[in-house]
């Protein structure tokens, strides 16, 4: 009988985690597509001094983020 590779005998072992917006730090948030270290300081900005999101597409109103940057990140976002 064949073995089965790691990567098919689990198939979310390659899934990257999910990040929560709400309490992400830094060097978390930095792993997303389009978000650098200054956008990553500017979510947390966002969350602490103004709310926390609601919604992923919450983040679009954070100042330098758009709507594909959402878009792209999507499945890797939560607000737990």
């Amino acid at each position: 009988m064949a073995r089965l590779s790691a990567q098919a005998a689990d198939p979310l072992a390659n899934v990257p985690p999910t990040i929560n917006i709400n309490t992400a730090r830094e060097a978390e948030l930095v792993q997303l597509a389009g978000i650098g270290a200054s956008k990553a300081q500017a979510i947390i900005l966002y969350r602490e001094q103004i709310a926390p999101f609601a919604s992923v597409d919450d983040l679009a109103r954070v100042k330098g983020i758009g709507k594909a940057t959402v878009d792209k990140n999507r499945n890797r976002l939560s607000v737990r």
